[in-house]
């Protein structure tokens, strides 16, 4: 297998090469010094990000920098109409995922499973401070519309300068999902002209060439870049052996950036990102048959083989999720006044096609579930400096969606106890469509009390109206930040949280139409209600210490309370996420994080405690059984995202050798294990207990090759889960819990790129 793969990368990797000669433009590279200056650089009060990059290499001499400063000047304009101010921060950037399993190879999700607080999960899923999936994404500075629920991770480290994540008690600017923003700063074109032709193949038939390519001309800055992605482990395996059954994948993305500097304090941007992928649904081996009415042949005698022959690892389901999205904005600053102006859309789809006979044979139920999302939105935002001592900031959002769920469901006809009692029902079509839209508006002031200390206060009002229900809130915020003595800093706030359920999440099924089949909902779901805005208070307070240059440490602690808490589980065979409430919710924990760096060495560590736990399911009843519904009454009862310990570590070197630069890594990775049920010979727990912790060790080393002063030839080695350690991510049961999964085996991973 590995052979195969290697010839095949050797091909493709030699077309690229070819292609790369002939793109090598003549251009000229920025300084290394305006680089560092014009990117995005660590605020006040941020935690340390882990890695500190190496010293860069002299550039050649330039004689206009003029598009370089103005962007430069416009980046650091703009991070401040947006500050995280008081709030806990996280910085990674290229230099962090260089030191990573696969580096810029790897997955978006795999970067953020290193931040302080983020429990990972199956399907590419992330769990901030014990929140599930309610996290925001920005790219430079502009809300990105949520799409459908996959785990396809339509976003590509490559394209991505920097990002930060941002948590806490977040300002009024921040509004909706709230468990972290994800502030992304792309890759412009500006600063590092030129590109790269790369490929990476490995274990599980893995491949995946890319190429990327920026520059500028005069005023006019652009980045382009696409990649392709096969694997034969596209989901996690529902099973421990090595080798997933029916788990491949083909993934395309693509990325433009293009920007106009109007003059020196104003430009004009675009951003366009297509993706789109394809996944086999992992079997299972030998699975005993579910619901059917007899042992051979429940729906006729026509059909060839018996039903009864059907193994469970002959199952073919597959599903298919596209996502595409645009933004245009407008930035203007000035001495006193910035803003920024921006329209986007978004368009995505899901499509889960089942095994029509064998999801009958083995889960008495077959459903073909299309979903189709669109939104258009609009964003502005401003800070204005009145004097030494206050900034006002505030700005408006507007968000419309429009989600087309589009079911055809087959069933068995039952009796009175669940059983069937002959041939399957002609396919029930169950269609709908639902719209809703989002508004917020905020205003808020910064205000410098004293040297070193200062004082955030807002209010945020937010508005979510839909076909099935219209919720509001206004909420006030306030975070304090304060340098203590030099080198230690403290932050502390208080946030009002109004978090309406994301459109795409929302199940609208017609529980009325499956009456009476294998597919009914619970007697006890009859009266379900749609997900609710979720309504929270939330406390936080941190403090950091540089106890000697290069060394810092951070500690972290929150605390909240919520009304209709949200959360979301995979129900039935497809894997998109349905929302649901607890009537009562409660989410606490503590972060730890320390970062070393001296020279060419830098070594870090995070750490977190977490409970999130919630009472009583009080809508969409009808995704659960009545025992869950039961336990879960009176009662706290864990999350299934609810993962007490989480740990990451990472250690990296960076020297020079006569002909390039060399980078070992190593990165360490720990969970006290997720959700499970308790099952006791007198009684079932839902959630009551947890998988078994787990820890896996990846090791590699990327080896630089100077090919000129500007172009770098790179060969990289990654071994993933070097141990080969058995872990289960997930056994099946649990709350919202569909399927087990287990993490990826050892994987052994080669890439090689070239500077063009």
């Amino acid at each position: 297998m590995m052979e195969k793969t290697i010839g095949r990368s050797s091909r493709v990797l030699g077309f690229m090469l070819l292609l790369g000669a002939a793109l090598r433009p003549m251009v000229t590279a920025a300084s290394a010094e305006e680089e560092q200056q014009a990117s995005q650089g660590a605020q006040p009060g941020e935690k340390a990000s882990g890695l500190t990059p190496p010293t860069p290499r002299p550039a050649p001499e330039v004689t206009d920098l003029g598009n370089v400063t103005v962007v430069g000047r416009l980046n650091e304009a703009r991070s401040q109409i947006a500050p995280e101010l008081g709030a806990t921060t996280f910085t990674v950037d290229e230099t962090q995922l260089a030191n990573q399993p696969q580096g810029s190879n790897a997955p978006f999700s795999q970067a953020l499973e290193r931040a302080p607080g983020v429990a990972p999960d199956s399907l590419g899923r992330l769990h901030l401070r014990g929140e599930c999936m309610n996290a925001q994404y920005r790219v430079n500075g502009v809300l990105l519309p949520e799409g459908l629920t996959g785990f396809g991770g339509e976003l590509d480290l490559r394209f991505i300068d920097s990002f930060r994540l941002i948590t806490g008690s977040l300002p009024a600017q921040y509004g909706f999902r709230v468990a972290g923003i994800i502030d992304i700063q792309t890759k412009s074109g500006a600063f590092a002209q030129g590109g790269e032709l790369g490929v990476l193949g490995g274990s599980y038939e893995t491949l995946r060439p890319n190429l990327e390519y920026g520059g500028s001309r005069g005023s006019f800055n652009y980045f382009v870049g696409g990649s392709f992605h096969r694997s034969d482990i596209g989901i996690e395996s529902p099973t421990s052996g090595a080798t997933p059954i029916h788990d491949t994948t083909k993934q395309y993305k693509s990325f433009l950036y293009l920007s106009k500097v109007l003059d020196d304090s104003s430009r004009i941007s675009f951003i366009a990102s297509a993706s789109y992928g394809t996944f086999q649904i992992p079997n299972t081996s030998d699975l005993p048959p579910g619901t059917t009415p007899d042992g051979s042949q429940p729906w006729g005698d026509s059909m060839s083989p018996p039903v009864s022959a059907l193994p469970s690892a002959r199952l073919s389901e597959d599903q298919s999720e596209g996502n595409y999205y645009g933004v245009l904005s407008y930035q203007k600053t000035t001495g006193k006044l910035d803003y920024q102006v921006a329209g986007f859309w978004r368009y995505s789809h899901v499509h889960f096609v089942p095994d029509s006979i064998g999801d009958l044979f083995f889960n008495g139920v077959a459903v073909d579930l299309n979903r189709e999302l669109k939104a258009l939105g609009a964003q502005a935002d401003g800070s204005l400096a009145l004097n030494d001592a206050h900034t006002i900031r505030g700005g408006l959002m507007w968000l419309g969606e429009s989600l087309s769920a589009n079911t055809t469901t087959t069933a068995f006809p039952v009796d009175g106890g669940g059983n069937p009692t002959g041939a399957p029902l002609p396919p029930i079509a169950d269609d709908s469509t639902t719209r809703a839209g989002f508004y917020g508006l905020y205003l808020q002031d910064e205000w410098k009390i004293a040297p070193g200390l200062t004082l955030n206060y807002g209010l945020r009002f937010d508005w979510a109206s839909s076909s099935m229900d219209s919720e509001s809130q206004l909420s006030p915020r306030i975070n304090a930040s304060y340098e203590v003595a030099e080198g230690t800093k403290l932050h502390a706030g208080y946030s009002r949280y109004f978090t309406p359920p994301p459109l795409e999440t929302v199940r609208s099924e017609s529980v009325a139409k499956f009456a009476g089949t294998s597919n009914a909902a619970d007697p006890l779901a009859a009266n379900s209600g749609p997900p609710k805005a979720e309504r929270s208070h939330y406390v936080d307070v941190g403090l950091t210490h540089t106890f000697a240059p290069g060394l810092q440490v951070g500690m972290d602690g929150y605390y909240k309370i919520a009304r209709n808490q949200l959360d979301t589980g995979l129900f039935g065979a497809s894997l998109i996420s349905a929302a649901f409430n607890w009537r009562e919710g409660r989410v606490y924990g503590l972060e730890l994080t320390a970062s070393y760096s001296n020279g060419g060495f830098s070594l870090y560590g995070n750490g977190a405690y977490s409970v999130a736990e919630g009472k009583e399911i009080v809508s969409s009843q009808f995704l659960f059984d009545s025992d869950e519904l039961n336990d879960t009454r009176d009662h706290w009862a864990h999350m299934c995202q609810d993962q007490t310990f989480t740990a990451s570590a990472g250690a990296a070197y960076v020297f020079e050798e006569r002909f390039g630069e060399t980078r070992p890594y190593l990165d360490l990775l720990f969970g006290s294990g997720l959700r499970k049920d308790l099952v006791t010979p007198s009684i079932t727990i839902p959630d009551g207990s947890h998988v078994p912790a787990y820890w896996t060790l990846s090791l590699g080393v990327e080896q630089g090759f100077d090919l000129d002063t500007t172009h770098v030839l790179k060969a990289r080695i990654d071994v993933v889960n070097v141990t080969d350690r058995v872990y289960q991510l997930r056994d099946g049961s649990g709350i919202g819990v569909n399927a087990a999964q287990y993490g990826m085996r050892r994987g052994v991973f080669a890439s090689i790129s070239m500077g063009i």
